[in-house]
């Protein structure tokens, strides 16, 4: 399937009945009403409206007393393997609600958290010390206490990761709206997609500096990793409205990741990406400039996100996806193994080198008599090298909510042994709303380190 049908695939499963995107959320009472809106592909709820609905009640229970600038703070290892589950802002802002996960944590085989600083929203989740982030910083959900939080989650082994919606972010567009995606129709206005969200231009500079400052910054509070979701181009709107400063996606997503790279590494910071689940079995760049071998040379870590929710009718032979979790993440992990590990790609990369073959030309002779000795020549194959990379760069998001199907403790398991299966050691639990499925972890004290 092409990049083409797969937009059109993103585009239809976005536009859901308000009635469909919250029914899922009904029972989660103990934190309020919490309507929450369907984000579509990479995580499939938003938590937009629950945010917004319940942010004070839920991040207001930390004092800015607690928040300190912290400069240099001791940082774990990356486990491996590594097994964790997703915390929003507002739940790293709730005491009681963080707990119940940490306990889970503590009572499991994970070994690791995935804690929001910046969502969807663009505002931030943490204290910042920038005067960029004035305007931005614990607007409605997150912790004051993050510092210490992230100390006492290092005293229990527990690994931190910091996750960072990068170009997705309305309102940072709000206020510097001639570095959003402009609209074709509405000339000088941002782009907005189906729920009136605006993204950065993937080529605006500013911008990269300003997730790279506001990057060392977690860093330095104690995040042992960063991990960047929503490195893309928007999927889901009116896209033949939308104009952009660079119309080669691809190379300026990958100009993004470089530049990230190089003002990164040197803080000694881990760097993991969020890449749809289809760039594992898809080489073109979808439409939205993500490339699995572009993205390889410049993050420890790559996370495709292989919800079975996500994939169309069809994808590994199945009419739904739903009815075969294993399936699904095994071929969607299979496949980004064996492109991982290869020394040659179709994908054209930066720093890509053609890949030229000799071809044997037998002697002949011309129509005017001239006799022509066998010969060798260079024909271009098509292919370009790539450096070999560890398998265990790959580090998938797995699926632990109810969209399409129901997802209990025997299809969260499935995923998690698809991606043992498939020569993986690590993996991690995606729930917006943050209510996890205990029945598919293995406890603690008898957990082996990979099922075979």
């Amino acid at each position: 399937m092409n990049g083409k049908k797969l937009h059109k695939k993103i585009t239809s499963s976005i536009q859901l009945s308000q009635s469909s995107k919250y029914t899922y959320m009904l029972g989660i009472l103990a934190i309020g009403l919490v309507p929450i809106a369907y984000f579509g592909v990479p995580h499939f709820l938003s938590p937009y409206s629950y945010e917004a609905t319940v942010g004070s009640a839920l991040g207001a229970t930390t004092t800015p007393e607690a928040a300190e600038a912290v400069e240099s703070v001791p940082h774990l290892a990356t486990p491996d393997p590594l097994a964790a589950v997703y915390m929003s802002q507002c739940v790293v802002g709730t005491p009681s609600f963080r707990d119940s996960l940490v306990a889970l944590i503590e009572e499991t085989e994970l070994n690791a958290v995935v804690i929001d600083i910046k969502d969807y929203s663009g505002t931030i989740g943490i204290p910042t010390t920038d005067p960029r982030f004035e305007s931005a910083s614990l607007v409605s959900c997150g912790a004051y206490d993050i510092a210490d939080f992230i100390a006492r989650l290092h005293e229990k082994n527990i690994y931190v990761i910091g996750r960072i919606t990068v170009f997705q972010d309305p309102h940072y567009a709000q206020l510097n709206p001639q570095e959003a995606v402009q609209s074709v129709s509405r000339p000088g206005e941002p782009w907005k997609d189906n729920k009136g969200l605006a993204f950065v231009d993937v080529s605006s500079r500013l911008f990269w500096d300003y997730i790279v400052t506001l990057s060392k910054e977690a860093y330095a509070l104690g995040f042992d990793e960063l991990n960047y979701d929503y490195i893309r181009y928007p999927s889901d709107g009116p896209m033949k409205d939308a104009q952009y400063i660079n119309n080669s996606k691809a190379d300026a997503l990958e100009a993004f990741f470089k530049y990230l790279a190089e003002k990164m590494r040197p803080t000694g910071a881990v760097l993991s990406a969020d890449l749809f689940g289809y760039t594992t079995v898809l080489t073109d760049d979808l439409g939205i400039g993500q490339q699995l071998e572009r993205a390889l040379p410049y993050f420890d870590y790559i996370a495709p996100m292989v919800y079975p929710s996500h994939y169309n009718s069809g994808f590994a032979g199945l009419a739904n996806p739903n009815s075969d979790p294993y399936k699904v993440a095994y071929t969607s992990m299979a496949g980004a193994v064996k492109r991982t590990e290869a020394r040659e790609t179709t994908v054209k990369t930066l720093d890509g080198v053609p890949i030229y073959r000799d071809e044997t030309v037998p002697a002949h002779t011309t129509e005017a008599g001239e006799f022509i000795a066998t010969s060798t020549r260079k024909v271009a194959t098509g292919l370009y090298t790539k450096e070999k990379y560890n398998r265990l760069k790959l580090r998938p998001w797995l699926q632990d909510f109810d969209y399409g199907g129901n997802y209990g403790k025997a299809e969260v398991r499935a995923q998690i042994q698809a991606t043992y299966d498939a020569g993986l050691t690590s993996w991690m639990l995606w729930d917006p709303a943050n209510r996890y499925t205990p029945e598919a972890l293995r406890k603690a004290s008898t957990t082996p380190a990979v099922e075979q």
